[in-house]
């Protein structure tokens, strides 16, 4: 697949130094699933709500089915956030983790959120995890927090995802007509059908009415241009080893459960150990999946989700 794009930018923070933080926040988008009235009991006294941070080049719609089985399950709200630079929330400059975990924090206090289970995939899990760890978080904002399929190491990402985004930016500039045909591009760098129909749902026609052509309603280029962002981290655990001090040392004492896909090489013998010294009261439990845990295994999910919120 050809690009008329130069050589794409390095997704390796230990390479490229990252584009510092804005400070700026946005207003998220979101889809609230209520209790359905033929709910669970209310899983706890004290959490309030269930909020969920999606993957790179996902969305809230990735979660809707999920979103509705849980506030059924568990028996409380669950709000399904479109991050910034995805979905249908606003495209602002840069996609650091401690600006997107700002963003997350506006969202609970502006919807007076306190006690929330915090669950993040990829990406995601990233945002919650900086969140977890923000100076700026009041106490009492995050009761458990859940980690599918992410630690807060930092690296690059994934080569794929790299070839996703200049994948989706050929499509782009293709000027196609059809869904199709934007499909038989992928195939060339992706045979799994479900995976190119998670990245095809961010293709949109335009708002004018005699638009042909089909575009995605994400911003490619801004997320292209700081994809180092997406493999850094802006925290370091307490005590770390060649700690430079330009990365404040956080710890987060609240109980986390990291949810790792057995066939997935994002949550590891080398990464372990970093969330545990951020995470004192992790638990890491291990589903038969790849990288999409939730989706190839959801109800095994909910009842890990479960037992960890059950627990004293």
């Amino acid at each position: 697949m050809s690009s008329r794009h130069t050589k794409a930018p390095s997704s390796d923070p230990s390479k490229v130094t990252p584009a510092p933080a804005t400070g700026k926040t946005v207003v998220l988008d979101f889809e609230q699933y209520p209790v359905p009235n033929d709910a669970a009991p209310r899983i706890r006294p004290d959490v309030e709500a269930v909020v969920v941070c999606h993957g790179l080049f996902g969305s809230k719609q990735n979660w809707r089915s999920l979103g509705r089985a849980m506030s059924k399950k568990f028996g409380v709200p669950v709000y399904a956030l479109d991050l910034r630079n995805h979905g249908t929330s606003p495209h602002i400059e840069g996609i650091h983790y401690k600006d997107m975990a700002a963003d997350v924090l506006r969202f609970l206090q502006d919807n007076n959120l306190r006690n929330v289970v915090l669950i993040g995939h990829s990406m995601g899990g990233k945002v919650s995890l900086a969140l977890a760890l923000s100076p700026d978080l009041p106490p009492g904002t995050i009761s458990h927090l859940i980690s599918v399929d992410m630690t807060p190491a930092r690296g690059p990402i994934s080569p794929a995802f790299e070839h996703y985004i200049e994948a989706m930016i050929a499509i782009r500039d293709a000027g196609l007509e059809t869904r199709n045909e934007a499909d038989k591009m992928l195939q060339e760098i992706e045979k799994d059908m479900g995976v190119r129909q998670f990245l095809l749902t961010n293709l949109s026609r335009p708002p004018s009415p005699n638009a042909r052509t089909w575009t995605f309603r994400i911003p490619l280029d801004n997320i292209r241009k700081n994809i180092s962002q997406i493999g850094d981290f802006p925290y370091d655990p307490v005590g770390a080893e060649g700690n430079d001090g330009q990365r404040p040392e956080r710890k987060w004492e609240g109980k986390a459960l990291f949810v790792k896909g057995s066939a997935s090489k994002y949550v590891n013998r080398r990464n372990i150990p970093i969330c545990e010294a951020f995470f004192p009261n992790m638990k890491l439990v291990t589903l038969e999946t790849g990288h999409w845990v939730q989706a190839e295994k959801p109800n095994e999910f909910m009842h890990e989700v479960e037992k960890v919120l059950k627990e004293s």
